[in-house]
């Protein structure tokens, strides 16, 4: 046999083994039997004691179980991670407002200007592009790439 064919040989009895079921004795598993997922999750809801409904399951120590047909969609809150509400956005001065609007402003007015098919005077053209160039310089110069003010003298680390 050639070292091609046993490839292919191997290959055969891979493809031929892919969809059988695999047997595995309980003994060889290395946890135990109660840690082992369900073949169908179930879904526990805590209610409150008022609020418990008619028709339930099995009471365990943290809630009833509850069956799916009871269209209930609560879902149970231990784990649930709820971010806290976020800051507020921090105000605008008055030059840094304007330069928003020239930035969105100039692009907007030749955009409609365009689809309404309206007769652009040469000044009016400049006036938009110029905007549009203005607010975004504007808006790189007002960013500062320095430290904070209230930052101190310590620059951190030095290596």
């Amino acid at each position: 046999m050639t070292p091609q064919s046993d490839e292919d040989e191997v290959w055969r009895q891979i493809v031929a083994s892919f969809n059988d079921t695999a047997e595995r004795d309980s003994a060889d598993q290395p946890w135990p039997d109660s840690e082992n997922v369900p073949a169908e999750p179930t879904r526990r809801v805590v209610r409150p004691p008022e609020e418990e409904p008619a028709q339930h399951g099995t009471a365990l120590d943290d809630g009833p179980l509850l069956d799916r047909s009871d269209g209930d969609d609560e879902e149970e809150d231990e784990g649930h991670f709820e971010p806290p509400p976020p800051p507020p956005l921090p105000k605008l001065d008055l030059p840094t407002k304007l330069a928003w609007v020239a930035l969105f402003g100039g692009p907007a007015y030749l955009l409609v200007a365009a689809m309404a098919s309206w007769h652009m005077e040469g000044w009016a053209l400049f006036t938009a592009v110029a905007a549009f160039i203005g607010g975004f310089v504007a808006l790189v110069v007002r960013m500062g790439d320095g430290p904070p003010n209230d930052s101190g003298w310590d620059d951190g680390a030095v290596l």
